[in-house]
């Protein structure tokens, strides 16, 4: 079943707010029922509707992200041109296509300081809402806390990694667990005698860091496939 929690980030990602004040504003309401309901774990059903009414957004979607995020009626119901999300006015036709749907993903650190660091051991530091089809269950988001790979993938980037592919692509970026620094976002390459693995940065500053092939197995956390930062 669908967490309260899941449903709320929901309603503040389609009303584009972050407080409850704001979201308050948007549907109406004091800032304490936001903070009953909350404590209930409950939405009203009168907020579904407040939503509906003003954005043309979908109860399904907002529940249980079943369907398009936004409906139109018989009568060509559609949200009124004047909302905006963020800076954009988007048009109603393409409301419905997958890369409008979002899911809520973990987001983990990528330092780990053991000898030995394991996925298992990596903290979790937050919650990301990305396009549907940038979530699967091979995906672990991690935000990048160095920069290494600047200017390709900035420090501060939510980056996506593909955990099934592990086969190395001579040039591509992969994710690799490296002792007392957890993971390590680096282009890999083998060396000219197929003996080690060249793990190179972006940034001139951050030397090559080299890894055995029979290391590689265990190290390399996957490919990476996407990345969400600010500019």
């Amino acid at each position: 079943m669908t967490s309260f929690d899941e449903i709320f980030e929901r309603i503040k990602l389609a009303t584009n707010t972050r407080t409850q004040v704001e979201l308050a504003d948007v549907l109406e309401i004091r800032q304490s029922s936001i903070s009953d309901a909350k404590r209930r774990k409950s939405i009203p059903a009168d907020w579904y509707m407040k939503l509906f009414e003003k954005f043309g957004l979908n109860p399904d979607w907002l529940k249980w992200e079943s369907g398009p995020m936004y409906l139109r009626t018989l009568d060509g119901y559609a949200p009124k041109p004047e909302i905006s999300f963020g800076s954009l006015h988007e048009p109603p036709a393409v409301y419905g296509e997958p890369e409008t749907k979002s899911a809520l993903v973990s987001v983990y650190s990528t330092h780990c300081a053991a000898a030995e660091p394991v996925l298992e051991q990596l903290s979790m530091v937050g919650k990301l809402s990305v396009p549907l089809s940038f979530s699967s269950a091979s995906i672990l988001v991690v935000k990048v806390e160095t920069g290494s790979m600047e200017p390709v993938i900035p420090k501060g980037a939510h980056v996506g990694i593909d955990t099934m592919k592990k086969n190395v692509v001579m040039g591509e970026i992969y994710a690799v667990l490296m002792p007392y620094e957890g993971i390590s976002l680096k282009r890999v390459f083998l060396d000219a005698d197929n003996s080690r693995l060249i793990l190179r940065a972006e940034h001139k500053e951050h030397p090559e860091q080299y890894i055995s092939l029979e290391k590689a197995v265990g190290r390399i956390v996957g490919r990476v496939e996407w990345l969400i930062a600010r500019l």
